[in-house]
């Protein structure tokens, strides 16, 4: 019996999958690791507004989610959610978890970074 659990195809979403990302508050660019884009439906590389991003969440996780993050820019502290979203292969919506942490300058949250995974 092996622990590797491969996805179907290459690109493909596997079971356990997880990614990296960080949004800068300076200008809301974020940076993504290959899962994340995996997650989304996207393809690897491909740049991403944080626009764009919060259109997969379904309303009530974007909602929830956008209220999180205003309190942890504010209170520099960091937070976990599970999301609904609906990624842009379309098909069925999936729950995703986002852990977010800040990053500080002095006092100043000028980045949040963390993880998000498939739950």
């Amino acid at each position: 019996m092996t622990d590797i659990i491969e996805p179907s195809e290459v690109g493909a979403l596997g079971i356990h999958h997880a990614g990296c990302w960080e949004c800068d508050l300076s200008d809301e660019s974020l940076g993504w690791s290959g899962g994340v884009h995996d997650i989304f439906g996207l393809p690897r590389g491909v740049s991403v507004t944080r626009e764009e991003a919060v259109g997969f969440y379904a309303e009530h996780s974007r909602a929830a989610m956008e209220r999180l993050r205003a309190y942890a820019i504010r209170h520099r502290r960091g937070f976990t959610i599970d999301a609904e979203i609906r990624p842009a292969t379309g098909g069925a919506s999936r729950w995703m978890r986002l852990i977010a942490a800040p990053v500080c300058d002095g006092d100043k949250v000028v980045r949040l970074h963390g993880l998000k995974l498939i739950v």
